[in-house]
């Protein structure tokens, strides 16, 4: 969240109707096998949709990759890309079995991306009203925030941990 800009217009743009304040928000997408922040996009007013900003980034995914989505990207469908998202209820009728369990299967695999984004959350600077003045601090601090969980991350992985104190007492 930023302070309020003071500038008519960088006001008009940057707030978001709904939550009456003047948000700014990132594209993050998770690697679930290595529990990696792998794609962090530019900073963005709040009050663009998430498909817009996932189509105006044109990312390129590898072939043959599975992507599981929430419902603020419905509709948006790479190229080679294979997409799963969870099945709604109809109206007036139930989930069968089988969807229920597809549905509980994408909640597990969409937690643990869950739990990335809080980790980039912790750094609380990220999540609170910003204050700084500098147009562009967004981005850095986006980045070391999302920096920190992959590190963390990374540490807790029983043969990089070894790499890395050989490296840093060999040093």
């Amino acid at each position: 969240m930023r302070e309020r800009p003071t500038d008519e217009e960088q006001q008009k743009l940057s707030v978001q109707r709904k939550k009456k304040n003047h948000n700014q928000k990132n594209l993050i997408i998770g690697e679930v096998e290595t529990r990696q922040i792998v794609y962090l996009s530019k900073t963005v007013e709040g009050k663009k949709p998430d498909k817009k900003l996932a189509d105006e980034e044109a990312i390129e995914y590898p072939a043959g990759t599975v992507m599981q989505q929430d419902t603020g990207f419905q509709g948006y469908a790479p190229e080679g890309v294979t997409i799963k998202q969870p099945k709604k209820k109809p109206r007036g009728a139930e989930l069968t079995k089988e969807e229920k369990e597809a549905n509980r299967e994408l909640s597990r695999v969409r937690v643990v991306i869950e739990h990335l984004i809080s980790g980039a959350k912790r750094m609380r600077i990220v999540k609170e009203e910003l204050r700084l003045k500098v147009e562009e601090i967004s981005d850095d601090l986006m980045e070391i925030a999302c920096g920190t969980p992959n590190f963390r991350n990374l540490l807790r992985k029983p043969f990089f941990k070894e790499l890395l104190l050989q490296e840093f007492y060999s040093a």
